[in-house]
């Protein structure tokens, strides 16, 4: 017999839950089954990227196409004929045509036009005298001044472009400006889009898979049951993680093969490097996730609190429409 001077007593010792490689593949093994027989899992996962990805490419658009404009031709000259022409031959303006500015001034005002152009009666003697007067008046609607600026400086460049090919362009200048694009030369607004809709895409994954499952899990009472056996805290957020990780990763590559095959967005750099790098993006998003379940506790309050806490920042503070540099000091500092 061990006398009382040699035994130790620790108490605590039989609350602490070593690490099991078994339990934490049998909670694995759970969570696969819970996560592939729940249908709104799956949505969450395969269906609501698709969706969101379409809608960022064909609904989100930043590119100026075949906007409304008209052209007044007061002149009858055939120069000015030929500068209407111009106007109407470009695939980023939809032209039509009137002799009367008061015939559409009415149409810019209801929003049927974003503006016109008038090509004045002088236009002839303005060609030919070469005073630098301006050779036609520009009128856009300043309710939308990106839409105006871009009926403005494309209005300009028809000008300066036909009045080049007549041989009366101004002289060259000793220094020539010209713009060279290393990233998306074409200046299609879908290949900066898409990218940064699939980490948005990721973000609310990642959030959702994780803050509504568990929140089921504790609306239904299930999760006493997991707490209550002999699986550690460390298994038993491995064993949540894990298979809605691989579920992320796997949404997260499906939108990458969209974006590659469907809607012609090059990939110039590695693919494991894309992978290693979504996850470690994905592994934060859906701790957030873990910890919004854990105390909301409620499908429907953690899914406000996920959309929240994961689209909202992710749409606003992310550079993905909205410039940064352009935000208070504040707000920088929450971007970070």
């Amino acid at each position: 017999m061990s006398s009382p001077s040699h035994r130790t007593d620790r108490p605590w010792a039989a609350n602490v839950r070593r690490f099991d490689t078994q339990r934490l593949v049998a909670l694995v093994h759970k969570e696969s089954l819970q996560a592939l027989r729940d249908p709104s899992t799956l949505l969450i996962a395969f269906v609501l990227p698709v969706v969101l990805l379409f809608l960022f490419a064909y609904a989100v658009s930043l590119d100026a196409r075949q906007v409304r404009i008209a052209v007044v031709l007061e002149s009858p000259g055939a120069s000015a004929r030929a500068l209407a022409a111009a106007f109407a031959n470009t695939s980023y303006l939809d032209v039509t045509f009137a002799h009367d500015r008061r015939e559409v001034a009415e149409q810019v005002v209801s929003g049927a036009l974003r503006g016109f152009v008038v090509i004045p009666q002088d236009f002839e003697r303005r060609l030919a005298e070469r005073r630098g007067e301006p050779l036609a008046q520009v009128i856009a609607d300043g309710s939308q001044p990106n839409t105006a600026n871009f009926v403005a400086n494309y209005s300009q460049g028809v000008v300066q472009t036909w009045r080049a090919g007549l041989g009366a362009e101004a002289p060259s200048p000793a220094v020539a400006l010209e713009p060279r694009y290393w990233f998306n030369a074409e200046l299609e607004s879908r290949r900066s889009l898409v990218p940064g809709a699939i980490a948005i895409v990721m973000t609310i994954i990642g959030t959702m898979l994780t803050a509504l499952v568990v929140a089921r899990e504790w609306e239904r009472g299930t999760m006493e049951a997991v707490l209550s056996t002999p699986a550690s805290v460390v298994e038993i957020l491995i064993g949540k993680l894990l298979p809605y990780f691989v579920l992320g990763m796997l949404s997260t590559l499906m939108a990458a093969a969209l974006a590659v095959f469907v809607f012609g967005v090059p990939l110039r750099g590695s693919l494991p490097a894309l992978l290693t790098l979504s996850a470690m993006f994905m592994v934060p998003a859906l701790g957030q996730g873990l910890l919004i379940s854990s105390l909301a506790r409620n499908q429907f309050l953690a899914s406000q609190i996920a959309l929240f806490s994961g689209f909202l920042p992710a749409f606003i503070l992310s550079d993905f429409l909205f410039e940064i540099d352009a935000m208070p000091a504040p707000i920088r500092t929450l971007t970070g």
